[in-house]
């Protein structure tokens, strides 16, 4: 895009609102871009020059010919070209530092503006009123299933501990959306490790711009913010058959996040932890298929939502409000009655050819036709905290019981949180 589509880029940063923070960056990647090419361009003239002067003295030599002139003349092209390949290492370390942080741009169908202009695409159920509904942190603790004061004194702030039937409807949750999305929409069930490697984070998207909100190891490994991570990485460095596309992986893992309640918003309860249950969704596909694949993975998303009878919105995120990876995003947010607000419980998001660019993801579209990267989507279906939340408060009953959703009666085995 520095190359053939520089106006694009800069409109995409635009609309993202990031335009006058990143016109700089952007004026020295096409800087040191051209600075590259020039580079390249005269070190391969020197190593030209220089095979032929290295031809000559061998002819030369054959011929008992003097070749002193000649020799001197293929060690110096040897010490320009060794200083210019250390001065193109440089350009291109530069380079990359900038490309990998600048975010995806955004797609054309994205509103325009921040968060105030992201748009209610469609609704389901009914959203109970307020009155009477006690929030999930008062009814959790009567009902002896969350101990947010247990989670403080192991961890600190922002951890919790969910007890007894807090953590069989953990369980419930984890096995009735796994069964949903591998037996009813075609996922592969996949168990994968909670740290990754540096590059590993770097193919999706997370570093290096959110390396300080990552936890990270001494020896450099980092615990994973979501399963979307090793998931995607699987492919790394591949080149798939199109015959394989689409493909549809899913995952329970905890997740952990260190920015999670940052500045003391929405820090009370479940609302923001540090640590989290989710099941993720990633899907492969072609760029011609990747519109669609959206729409899919979204549907699956929504699908557990109305299986668990909680009322929700679908929202189309503005182009300043899409996170630094996606391309678009409908975010999913369920209805808290206790708390009076709507809780985002799922980002789906499609980034285009971006993640598969950063970890070399790619398909051959028939045999013997040259490679093209995959297009990359994923999605919570859902995160489990803000998913307890709207059973614990739209569920509420007067007495202080919970109802427990039908969907998961079979693997709660009960109908009641007593």
């Amino acid at each position: 895009m520095l190359r053939d589509n520089l106006e694009s880029l800069r409109d995409g940063m635009r609309r993202r609102l990031e335009l006058d923070a990143l016109a700089p960056r952007i004026d020295r990647a096409e800087s040191l871009d051209r600075d590259r090419r020039s580079l390249i361009q005269r070190a391969d003239e020197r190593k030209a020059a220089r095979n032929a002067a290295t031809q000559e003295v061998a002819r030369r030599k054959k011929a008992k010919e003097n070749a002193d002139e000649l020799i001197a003349q293929t060690r110096a092209l040897g010490d320009d070209i060794s200083a210019l390949e250390l001065e193109l290492t440089a350009v291109e370390g530069e380079l990359t530092d900038i490309l990998m942080q600048l975010p995806n741009v955004p797609l054309a169908d994205l509103p325009d503006g921040g968060e105030e202009s992201n748009r209610v695409v469609r609704s389901w159920g009914e959203p109970r009123a307020s009155d009477g509904v006690r929030p999930h942190w008062e009814i959790g603790e009567q009902l002896g299933i969350l101990d947010l004061a247990a989670g403080a004194k192991i961890a600190g702030s922002g951890f919790v501990v969910l007890k007894g039937d807090g953590a069989r409807l953990v369980r419930a949750l984890t096995a009735c959306m796994l069964d949903l999305h591998t037996r009813e929409h075609g996922y592969q069930e996949t168990t994968v490790p909670y740290l990754v490697t540096r590059e590993t984070m770097t193919g999706t998207g997370q570093l290096p711009k959110f390396e300080d909100d990552a936890y990270r190891t001494d020896d450099d490994l980092f615990l994973i913010p979501t399963a979307e991570v090793p998931l995607t990485n699987l492919l790394r460095g591949e080149i798939v058959e199109a015959s394989t596309l689409p493909r549809a992986l899913t995952a329970y893992s905890p997740c952990f996040r260190r920015e999670a309640g940052a500045a003391g918003k929405d820090t009370r309860g479940l609302i923001r932890v540090h640590q989290f249950d989710k099941v993720e969704l990633v899907r492969f596909t072609t760029p011609e298929r990747s519109v669609q694949e959206l729409e899919t993975l979204t549907s699956h998303a929504e699908r557990v939502l109305q299986l668990l009878g909680l009322p929700y919105r679908v929202l189309l995120l503005a182009a300043g409000d899409t996170g630094f990876a996606a391309a678009k995003t409908y975010d999913l947010e369920v209805w808290a009655p206790g708390v009076g607000k709507w809780l985002e419980v799922s980002s789906c998001s499609s980034f285009g050819d971006f993640q598969a660019r950063r970890a070399n993801i790619r398909y051959r579209p028939a045999p013997g036709e040259k490679p093209r990267f995959v297009h990359t989507l994923n999605g919570s279906a859902l995160a489990f905290p803000r998913t307890i939340i709207a059973i614990l408060e739209h569920y509420q009953r007067p007495d202080g019981t919970v109802t427990i959703p039908d969907a998961l009666r079979p693997y709660f085995g009960g109908d009641l949180l007593t």
